[in-house]
This record gives C-alpha cells, structure tokens and sequence, in this order.
C-alpha cells in the first residue's frame, strides 16, 4: 500500500527543524478538509507516516508548515512580520500504491520542495 511522509531540514541553521507544526488537508474542488495535525520530531520528521495503507488515496492534498512559529521560537533574525510564516504546498498523488515523500528545505527566506523518495 501506498503513503505519504515529510520531513523538514532547516537551511538557515543545517540542522533537522524539531518543532514545526504541520497540519495535512484533502483539498476537494474549492474546499480543504483537515486530514490531521502534527509536528516535526528530533529529526525534523514525524513520529508516523501522515497517511497509509486504507487513509492513503488518489488527489490533491496540501501540506501547510507553520515556519515563521518555528524561527521565531530559535530566535532567528527575520522581518517583522516575518517574509514566511506559513508555507503552503499542494501536490496530487496519481500512484495509488506510491511512496510520497514531501520535503521542505527552508530558512525565513526562501523554501524548496521536490517528490522524495
């Protein structure tokens, strides 16, 4: 079966960003539908895969990390109010049996993404 995973790594710092909550929507026409809540682990991942086997389906998610909680958090220096704060990424998954791994590599000013493996 199929599932989706994230981790994400702290440019700005090079190291895994503990902390950052994620929150995962099912995004159906013009609606988004909470899926789940979590936050990133010691290793910038989380505890469980965010969806798998029988929750893992066919569409258009997003992904929406609360980054600009995290630099504040450290104390990194940003912009007030700071250039991220949320980073919103949507992506669909075509694969009904594929691993989906959606990385965030971010500092407070930029952020990049790719399909993992």
């Amino acid at each position: 079966m199929g599932h989706l995973s994230t981790h994400v790594l702290d440019t700005a710092n090079g190291k895994p960003a503990r902390g950052i909550a994620i929150e995962l929507f099912a995004i159906e026409g013009e609606k988004r539908r909470s899926i789940l809540q979590t936050t990133t682990n010691a290793d910038g991942r989380t505890d469980a895969p965010l969806m798998i086997n029988e929750a893992f389906h066919t569409g258009t998610y997003e992904l929406v990390f609360a980054v600009g909680a995290y630099f504040r958090a450290l104390g990194t220096a940003t912009a007030d109010p700071p250039f991220l704060d949320v980073v919103p990424i949507r992506f669909t998954i075509a694969e009904p049996d594929g691993h989906y791994h959606v990385p965030l590599l971010v500092s407070p000013w930029s952020y990049s993404t790719y399909r993992g493996s």
